[in-house]
């Protein structure tokens, strides 16, 4: 029996979600991007993004590996509104919902 070790690298997504009038923002990590981002917009977990109904995708940073995704979403949670929205405007001036480009 042959064994083949392939290197297999995992990616991590730190990602802002916005609501339709992009009043309201959400920001988490995940290692599947459009599975999550399926999820936020189908309601299939209950909680923030489903009450407040933040289902746009606005902007997203991939990272090597969990711990730099972590911290990085901490990082941008402790931005302030002004500077969330300017590191959203200069990828996404019209936040457009992204989500339609990575699937």
């Amino acid at each position: 029996m042959t064994c083949f070790l392939y290197n297999y690298k995992m990616e991590y997504y730190v990602y802002i979600l916005a609501n339709k009038n992009n009043s309201t923002i959400y920001i988490g990590v995940t290692n599947d991007l459009v599975r999550r981002i399926y999820e936020h917009k189908n309601n299939v977990v209950k909680g923030f993004t489903q009450k407040y109904n933040v289902h746009k995708l606005v902007y997203f940073e991939q990272t090597e590996n969990i711990e730099n995704a972590i911290i990085r979403e901490k990082q941008l949670k402790n931005y302030s509104r002004e500077r969330k929205e300017e590191l959203i405007n200069n990828v996404n001036p019209n936040w457009e919902d992204l989500y339609p480009h990575i699937i």
